[in-house]
């Protein structure tokens, strides 16, 4: 039986059922989806030690400008030493970071990556370097061993992060990659001690939380949607200390008069959920990360174009990314008190969708014209950041979206937007994204948005007709953060999805992770205020 005949047999069932009430005059119906079960590719296993072991797989040496084999190889004899610095003087390697040279045929190894990481100062771009090695070497099998003989401890950690980082696969779904388990990465050298603490305390924590996000992100809408990402989430934290999540389902939404969210999900026979994970490993106001999940956007009655329409399997990024920020902080028992919340939906165009003209009413009461039934991230943001400012007191919100597509003819693919109406957050962002690798670039509120969200009929409308399509969408949400809150919005809809590259996969980039978990951990407190910052 097709959906819509299950839908007029519920309905003429409630007709001969008086008393049966239906919420919003929605019938619930689990439909399967038989989707596929991922089966996510084994992750090699990092250990530490002073001296390698029996050479075989691939030998990984990091070099800086100048440095020579002499120094960063110990495990190879003088003569192959010195065939690979003749090697990459004929290379003409210079150390630059992210450049490789692959050897064969030195000594017993397999190969011998030599990877640049620059002066070592950036640690980012070390970060980096390494994750380019990882993706070499994300199909081979064989074991791995990583020379950080005379390098810091922490460029040493930072490297083995990488690694992990780029050592990810999005091939989820498929039955035909080799199978089994690779062969473990063996960190080597001087450094491996005091490398190993750093690496177990903070960058395997972050690690495991780039996967998670990109996991969730890059898996199709048949499997996540709203209620299976809560569900993921709470498997992620499960055994985690001083982590409590609480989950708003539709009846909760309703009696909290969060009509904004619960617009967009009508379209979808998969109901909306508001996920709020608290970590709290220190007392005072939290930082609260807010994350627009859309888990499959199709625009509902403003339909997309069909092209690429599949990608917006991925317009729940933002959610799981302040997620992945909030697991990699739970992870390494960091010192900070943070909540994230996850806003999510499935924008569809049924018979129930909420249609352009229509007037919705949020949680803390603005009533908003719908013009575009495809401006819906900002919606399921209102009543999150409503509900924020209601129950959590925060010393910061910061909420991150996949919001526009005019955000990247701004910037292109190397920056995210950033909107704040205090300067002071904004710097803490904009130093945060460098240090952690993930660039955010401030934009402008212009106070003339005011005058292109407003509305005839309702107090503001969802879109704008200015054109300034990313800075008016900041305005809109904008309006449901208490003036004298620090609030930051980014945009980072450019930025979260993408074809592969010499560290990553096709598919999601994990975007925001590094960046929030890098300023929640130096966040200094931004004093409340009103504030006329970002004009």
């Amino acid at each position: 039986m097709t959906r819509s005949a299950l839908l007029a047999c519920a309905a003429a069932l409630c007709l001969l059922a008086p008393g049966v009430a239906l919420a919003q005059n929605r019938v619930s119906i689990d439909l399967p989806d038989n989707a596929a079960r991922a089966a996510a590719p084994a992750a090699r296993a990092v250990s530490f030690a002073a001296e390698a072991g029996a050479p075989g797989g691939t030998l990984i040496l990091p070099m800086r400008p100048g440095d020579t084999a002499a120094g960063r190889a110990p495990m190879l004899s003088e003569a192959e030493r010195r065939m690979v610095d003749a090697a990459l003087t004929s290379a003409a390697f210079e150390g630059r970071a992210r450049r490789t040279e692959t050897l064969r045929g030195i000594g017993e190894w397999d190969r011998i990556i030599v990877v640049g990481v620059g002066d070592a100062s950036d640690l980012a771009a070390v970060q980096l370097s390494g994750a380019v090695v990882g993706r070499l070497l994300v199909s081979d099998m064989a074991p791995a061993t990583l020379s950080v003989q005379g390098l810091p401890a922490n460029v040493a950690a930072e490297l083995t992060t990488g690694f992990g980082i780029g050592h990810y696969r999005s091939d989820l779904y498929s039955t035909t990659r080799e199978a089994g388990v690779p062969g473990g990465l063996s960190v080597v050298g001087d450094a491996a001690a005091g490398a190993e603490p750093l690496y177990r305390g903070r960058g395997q924590p972050l690690v495991e939380a780039m996967t998670w996000t990109r996991d969730i992100a890059n898996e199709p809408a048949n499997s996540v949607y709203p209620q299976t990402f809560v569900e993921r989430a709470q498997a992620a934290f499960r055994g985690v200390d001083n982590v409590s999540i609480e989950v708003l389902d539709e009846a909760a939404m309703q009696r909290l008069g969060m009509g904004a969210i619960l617009g967009v999900g009508r379209g979808s026979h998969r109901p909306p959920r508001m996920l709020i994970v608290r970590y709290q490993g220190a007392g005072g106001q939290p930082v609260v990360l807010a994350g627009k999940g859309i888990t499959f956007d199709t625009g509902g009655i403003s339909l997309k174009p069909g092209a690429g329409m599949g990608n917006m399997k991925m317009d729940m990024s933002g959610a799981a990314g302040v997620v992945g920020a909030t697991l990699a902080l739970a992870k390494s028992q960091a010192p900070v008190n943070v909540v994230a919340i996850a806003a999510l939906a499935e924008n569809m165009p049924d018979g129930q969708a909420i249609r352009p003209a229509d007037v919705l009413t949020a949680m803390d009461g603005t009533t908003i014209e719908i013009i575009s039934t495809d401006a819906e991230g900002r919606l399921v943001l209102a009543d999150a950041i409503a509900w924020a400012e209601a129950n959590l007191d925060p010393a910061v919100i910061v909420d991150m979206a996949t919001l526009t597509g005019s955000v990247g003819g701004a910037l292109g693919g190397e920056y995210a937007g950033l909107f704040s109406r205090h300067d002071a957050l904004a710097q803490q962002l904009v130093a945060a994204g460098r240090a952690a690798g993930e660039g955010v670039w401030q934009l402008p509120l212009h106070p003339s948005y005011a005058a292109d969200i407003a509305s005839t009929i309702a107090d503001i409308q969802n879109t704008g007709g200015s054109g300034a399509g990313a800075g008016t969408g900041a305005h809109f949400i904008g309006h449901f953060v208490e003036e004298d809150t620090p609030w930051a919005h980014i945009d980072m809809a450019n930025m979260a999805y993408g074809g592969a590259n010499d560290w990553k996969p096709d598919g999601s980039f994990g975007y925001g992770v590094r960046l929030l978990e890098r300023f929640v951990r130096d966040y200094q407190p931004v004093p409340a205020g009103r504030a006329e910052g970002g004009r």
